[in-house]
C-alpha cells in the first residue's frame, strides 16, 4: 500500500475519493498539493471515509501546537498516517477527542498497546489513586482510594478511557489504510475487556473515597464481570453487565457499588447489574451465602446460562474467586434441571419475537442468523457436555468452539467456519459502534449503498468481481448470516448423525452417553429412544439413507421445538416406514422446506393428526403453498361434498361405499386440523369445516344405503331428511363432537305412512349401523337421543307425527333443543318443512311459557350442581365447567327462548352469530356480549387442542406441566405461555360466569 505510485501530477480530490464540495480549499489549507505529499494523500484516499478524515484533520492543524511535528511524521512514517487516517475516517467521536487533546496524536505513534497493568496505571493516575487501607485487602485485590472525587474525577476518567480506547480502535482499523499487521478479533475484546478492569477499578477507587472517605474500607466488595466483559470478547461501546459479591453486604457496601456504577456509567458506559440474583429488584449487594442460597433454590436456567461468563474482575479478587469456585458446580448441574429444555427453547424464541420483522434482516445481534445464534448454541453446548468433560468450562465463545471441536463435540469445518461467521459479524458491530460511540448492532438500510461503503472499507471488505464495496458487504452479510444459521440448526444434530449412522464427515463420532446427553438436552425425554430412531432413519437402504442423512438435522431442529419432540421423532419414522415404497414423500420434503417443516411442526404436536396422517399422507402434498397461499385452507368445501357423494355411490357394496367415505373423511379431518394447528383457520372457520365434513358423510351414507335397498328402477317409499342438533345444527363441530340428529320422513303419493315409516327406520338404523362400525378413525358417532321422547320414542317420524308431538307433549327442553335443528343431510324441501315446522314450537307467537323459561333455569342448575365428572376441576372443564361451553350455549339459548318470538334475528343456530343479533338488539351490553364470545372461542380452542395433543374427547384441561404446554401450542400460543394461556382461560370463564349468573338470575 504504502509504495508511491508513478505520476506526473497530484491527484485532484475526486480521483482520492473526496466528494465533499469543500475538499480542494482543505487540501489548500493543510498545504499538501506537491509530489512530496504523494504517500499522504493516497494513505487518506484509503480511509473509511476520507471527507470525514480530512475534516477532521482541517480541525486537527487548528488545534495542535505542534503541527509540524505531526505533519513530518505523516510524511515519514506510514504506521502513524495509517493509524490517525484510519481512526479520523472510522470515528466522528475519537476524531472529536482528537481534536479536544490535541496532545493524545502521540499516543498513535507508540510501538506497543499498553498492557493490561499500564492500562491500569493509567486508569488510577487520572484520579490520582493509592492503594486503599483495611485489614482485609490484599496485595492482589484491586482496591484503591482516590484523592479525585467529583464531577472532575469523571473527567478526568473519560479522558484517560477514550485515550486508551483510540489506541486500540487505530490499530485494528490502520489496516484497511496502510499495511499494518491486523489485530484480529479476539485480541481487540480482550484488550476492550481488560481496559473495562482498568476503568472500574479506577471508578471503585472514586466510591471508595466519596463513600469512606479517608477512612479503612470496612467491607469487601468483589466485582464480578459477566456477559461479554466476563468472556473477554468485549465490544468497543456495549453496556458492562457486573454482579456484586460483599461480606458484609450492608448499606456501606451497597452505597459503594452504586457509586462505581453511576461515576461508571458517567465516564465510560452503561454500568449494568441487572444480571443479579431477582434482576433489577434484588439486592444491589448480596454476601457469597447469599448468592448460593438463591441459585440453589430460585435461580432460573438462563441465569446459569450466563454464569459462564463470570469472571472475577476487580475489587476484593479473593472473594470474587471463592464466588467462582463456588457457582460453577451449579452452572455444570443446570442441564439436569426439569425445566432446563423449555426455558432454553422460551428464552431462545423470546429472543428472536422481540425484533421487530422489519429489522429482523438488519439486526446483527439478535437476528437470524445473528450473533445471538452463534453464542446460544456454543453456550447450550457447553452445558450439555460441560458437566463430564472439563475443557469445555472456559468463557469466551471463540475459546469454547475450539474446545468443543477438540472435545469431538462439533466437525472441524463446523468449528473453523462458525468462528469466521461469529467474527465477521461482530467486526461489523464494532465497525458500527465506532462511529459515533454509540451502542448500535443495527445493519445500514441494504439500500444505502453511501452507509455501506464505508462500513465495507472500515471493515477491510473490498469490492470482488464486478461488484463494488457496498455490493460486496451486502453479499458478504447474507452469506454469512446464512451460515450462522444453517450451522446453528446443524451444530447439534449432525454430530448424532454422524454417530449412529456411516456418515463421517469430520471422523465425528460423539459417544452413546454423549448423544443421548445431548439429545436430552434438546427436550427429548427418552434420549435413548430418540437415538434408536435415528439409527433407523440413517439405515435405511440406498438413496433413501442418504436423502435422510440431508434432511434429518434440519428436521431434528423443528421437531425439537414442537412440545412433544419424542413424538415427533417416532411419527416421522412411522411415516417413513409406511411410506418405504413411496419416492415422493422424501422427495417432497427434500425439496419444499416449507412442507417439511409444517409437516414437522405437526408431527410433534398433535397425536391425533399424526395417526391420521399416516394413514392419509397425500394430504402432506397440501402443506406446499400455491400461488396465494396455503393449499391447506384452498379447498373448496361444496367440492369436498360433491365428491364425497359421488366417490361413495359408485360403491355398489355399502360397506365398500362407506369405507370409501371414512377415507375421504379422514383426509379432510388430516386437512382441517392441520390448518387449525398451523395457525391457517381461526375457530369458528375449522367448527364450520368440521360440521361441513359431517353433513357431507351422513348424506353419502344416506344416499348409498337408500340405493342398496332398491331393486332397479324401484322408487323409494318416502322422502328422508337428516336434521341437525346440537353443534351439528349449528354449524360448531369440535374434534370431539357426536353428531345429534333427528331423522324425518314423508311418505310418497300413494304409500301408506306405516309402511313408509317401518322403511324410513330400517334407512336410520342402517346408517347408524354403518357409521358407528368401530376403526381405526375417529368415531361415527350417529346419537338420535333428543328425538321427542328421548331414547323411548321411534327413531324415525313423519313431519305430521313430530308436529303432533311437539304441539302437544313438548317438554321445555325438547323446544330447548329445536333452537338448533337445521338440515344437514337427506331431502332438502322435507329438511326446510320441518323447520317451519319446529319455528311454531320454539318461537311461538307471544314467546314460550313463564313455566317452561323457569324449567330450563331448574335444569341448569340442576346440570351445575350433577353434571360435572367426579374429580373434574370446574374452573378448567372446557366444556361443564365455570364460564364454559354449556354456560354460554345455555345463556344464549335462554335469551333466544324469551326474545326469539319478537326478534327474527335471533332465529338462528349459531351461538356466535346469536350473540350478535343479542349484542345488536340490545338484550345485553356490548360487553356482555363481547365476554360471552370470547369464552365461547376460548374454550372451543381450548377443548379441540386438548383432542389434537391426546387423540381422544376428552373435556378436562391437564394441570400444569408439559400436557398443558401442548395444550396451549396446539391453542395458537407460543409453548413457554403455557402458563399465561391457563391464566387467560381461567380470567376470561371467570368474567363470561358473571354474565351468565346475571341471565340465569343468581
Amino acid at each position: 500500500m504504502s509504495s508511491l505510485p508513478s505520476r506526473a501530477v497530484v491527484p485532484g480530490p475526486a480521483r482520492l475519493g473526496l466528494l465533499d464540495e469543500t475538499a480542494a480549499a482543505s487540501l489548500d489549507e493543510l498545504g499538501w498539493t506537491t509530489q512530496a505529499d504523494l504517500a499522504v494523500l493516497w494513505s487518506l484516499s484509503r480511509a473509511p471515509d476520507p471527507d470525514l478524515a480530512l475534516r477532521a484533520l482541517t480541525r486537527l492543524r487548528a488545534a495542535v501546537p505542534d503541527w509540524a511535528d505531526l505533519e513530518a511524521g505523516l510524511r515519514e512514517r506510514s504506521t502513524l498516517r495509517g493509524r490517525l487516517f484510519a481512526v479520523l475516517g472510522a470515528s466522528e467521536a475519537l476524531g472529536d477527542h482528537l481534536v479536544a487533546e490535541p496532545a493524545t496524536w502521540h499516543l498513535l505513534d507508540a510501538a506497543d498497546l499498553p498492557t493490561a497493568a499500564q492500562m491500569e496505571e493509567t486508569m488510577l493516575a487520572a484520579v490520582d489513586a493509592v492503594r486503599a487501607t483495611g485489614e482485609h485487602i490484599g496485595d492482589d485485590d484491586h482496591v484503591f482510594r482516590a484523592r479525585l472525587t467529583g464531577p472532575k474525577a469523571v473527567v478526568a476518567l473519560r479522558l484517560a478511557y477514550r485515550d486508551l480506547l483510540l489506541q486500540m480502535a487505530a490499530r485494528d482499523v490502520a489496516p484497511a489504510v496502510e499495511d499494518e499487521p491486523v489485530v484480529w478479533f479476539p485480541e481487540v475484546g480482550r484488550y476492550l475487556a481488560d481496559l473495562a478492569d482498568a476503568a472500574l477499578t479506577a471508578a471503585l477507587a472514586v466510591a471508595i473515597a466519596e463513600v469512606c472517605g479517608e477512612n479503612d474500607v470496612p467491607v469487601r466488595l468483589a466485582v464480578i464481570a459477566m456477559g461479554k466483559c466476563g468472556a473477554r470478547e468485549l465490544n468497543y461501546v456495549s453496556d458492562v453487565d457486573i454482579v456484586f459479591v460483599s461480606e458484609p453486604a450492608d448499606t456501606t457496601s451497597a452505597r459503594i457499588a452504586g457509586e462505581l456504577m453511576r461515576v461508571g456509567s458517567l465516564a465510560f458506559f452503561e454500568v449494568d447489574a441487572a444480571l443479579r440474583p431477582e434482576g433489577k429488584a434484588g439486592a444491589l449487594t448480596r454476601t457469597l451465602a447469599s448468592h448460593l442460597a438463591y441459585y440453589q433454590r430460585w435461580a432460573k436456567t438462563w441465569e446459569f446460562q450466563a454464569l459462564l461468563k463470570a469472571r472475577p474482575m476487580t475489587g476484593d479478587m479473593s472473594l470474587g474467586w471463592e464466588y467462582l469456585h463456588a457457582v460453577a458446580p451449579m452452572v455444570w448441574e443446570a442441564c439436569e434441571r426439569e425445566d432446563f429444555v423449555s426455558e432454553v427453547q422460551a428464552m431462545r424464541r423470546r429472543v428472536e419475537s422481540n425484533v421487530p420483522a422489519e429489522l429482523r434482516t438488519r439486526e446483527l445481534k439478535l437476528g437470524r442468523g445473528s450473533i445471538r445464534d452463534v453464542e446460544f448454541a456454543v453456550q447450550l453446548l457447553q452445558l450439555v457436555h460441560g458437566r463430564t468433560d472439563e475443557s469445555l468450562r472456559v468463557a469466551s465463545t471463540v475459546d469454547a468452539l475450539a474446545a468443543l471441536n477438540a472435545g469431538g463435540y462439533v466437525g472441524r469445518d463446523d468449528a473453523a467456519n462458525l468462528t469466521a461467521s461469529y467474527e465477521f459479524l461482530r467486526l461489523l458491530e464494532h465497525r458500527l459502534q465506532l462511529t459515533k460511540l454509540k451502542r448500535t448492532h443495527l445493519l445500514p438500510e441494504f439500500d444505502d449503498t453511501e452507509a455501506l461503503r464505508f462500513l465495507a472499507r472500515s471493515a477491510h471488505i473490498r469490492p470482488e468481481g464486478d461488484l463494488d464495496a457496498a455490493e460486496s458487504l451486502r453479499a458478504e452479510i447474507r452469506r454469512q448470516s446464512q451460515r450462522v444459521r444453517r450451522l446453528h440448526e446443524k451444530l447439534f444434530y449432525r454430530p448424532l448423525l454422524e454417530s449412529v449412522s456411516k456418515l463421517d464427515i469430520d471422523g465425528l463420532r460423539l459417544s452413546d452417553d454423549a448423544a443421548t446427553r445431548r439429545l436430552a438436552a434438546l427436550g427429548y425425554a427418552k434420549p435413548e429412544h430418540a437415538l434408536s430412531h435415528l439409527r433407523a432413519l440413517t439405515g435405511m437402504r440406498g438413496r433413501r439413507g442418504r436423502i435422510q442423512e440431508l434432511l434429518l438435522p434440519t428436521l431434528l431442529e423443528w421437531i425439537s421445538n414442537t412440545p412433544d419432540p419424542d413424538a415427533g421423532l417416532l411419527n416421522y419414522r412411522r411415516l417413513c416406514d409406511e411410506l418405504a415404497d413411496q419416492d415422493w414423500f422424501l422427495r417432497l420434503l427434500r425439496d419444499d422446506g416449507v412442507v417439511a417443516e409444517r409437516l414437522m411442526r405437526v408431527l410433534g404436536a398433535s397425536a391425533y393428526i399424526s395417526d391420521l396422517v399416516i394413514r392419509s399422507p397425500e394430504v402432506i402434498r397440501l402443506y406446499a403453498d400455491s400461488a396465494t397461499g396455503p393449499k391447506l385452507v384452498e379447498v373448496d368445501r361444496g367440492d369436498v361434498a360433491n365428491g364425497l357423494v359421488a366417490s361413495a355411490r359408485r360403491q355398489k357394496d355399502p360397506k365398500r361405499a362407506i369405507a370409501v367415505a371414512r377415507s375421504l373423511r379422514r383426509a379432510e379431518l388430516v386437512r382441517i386440523a392441520s390448518a387449525d394447528i398451523l395457525g391457517m383457520l381461526d375457530v369458528p372457520a375449522v367448527c364450520e369445516a368440521l360440521s361441513s365434513v359431517w353433513g357431507a358423510v351422513l348424506n353419502a351414507s344416506l344416499q348409498v344405503v337408500i340405493a342398496d335397498s332398491l331393486k332397479d328402477g324401484e322408487a323409494a317409499p318416502a322422502r328422508i331428511a337428516v336434521i341437525g342438533m346440537g353443534r351439528l345444527g349449528g354449524g360448531e363441530l369440535g374434534y370431539s363432537s357426536d353428531a345429534d340428529v333427528l331423522f324425518v320422513c314423508s311418505p310418497v303419493a300413494g304409500v301408506d305412512e306405516s309402511q313408509a315409516v317401518r322403511w324410513s327406520n330400517t334407512i336410520a338404523e342402517r346408517v347408524r349401523t354403518l357409521l358407528n362400525t368401530p376403526s381405526a378413525d375417529p368415531p361415527l358417532e350417529i346419537d338420535t337421543g333428543l328425538r321427542p321422547e328421548g331414547r323411548n320414542g321411534p327413531v324415525v317420524r313423519t313431519l305430521g307425527a313430530y308436529s303432533a308431538y311437539y304441539r302437544q307433549w313438548a317438554q321445555a327442553w325438547e323446544i330447548q333443543a329445536l333452537l338448533r335443528a337445521h338440515p344437514v343431510a337427506g331431502d332438502a324441501a322435507l329438511g326446510t318443512a320441518f323447520l317451519h315446522m319446529a319455528d311454531q314450537t320454539r318461537y311461538p307467537e307471544g314467546g314460550v311459557s313463564p313455566d317452561a323459561v323457569r324449567e330450563i333455569r331448574r335444569i341448569k342448575a340442576r346440570i351445575d350442581a350433577e353434571r360435572l365428572p367426579r374429580g373434574a376441576d370446574p374452573h378448567t372443564h372446557t366444556k361443564l365447567g365455570r364460564g364454559g361451553l354449556a354456560d354460554i350455549e345455555w345463556t344464549v339459548q335462554l335469551l333466544q327462548l324469551r326474545h326469539g318470538h319478537r326478534l327474527p334475528s335471533l332465529h338462528n343456530t349459531s351461538t356466535l352469530q346469536t350473540l350478535d343479533a343479542i349484542g345488536s338488539a340490545e338484550l345485553l351490553s356490548e360487553t356482555d356480549v363481547t365476554l360471552l364470545k370470547e369464552a365461547w372461542l376460548t374454550a372451543t380452542a381450548a377443548r379441540n387442542a386438548i383432542v389434537l395433543v391426546r387423540g381422544k374427547a376428552i373435556d378436562q384441561l391437564p394441570a400444569r406441566g408439559q400436557q398443558l404446554r401442548a395444550v396451549a401450542y396446539a391453542a395458537g400460543w407460543p409453548e413457554d405461555q403455557a402458563a399465561e394461556f391457563l391464566d387467560n382461560y381461567l380470567r376470561v370463564t371467570r368474567r363470561a360466569k358473571a354474565v351468565v349468573l346475571k341471565v340465569f338470575g343468581g
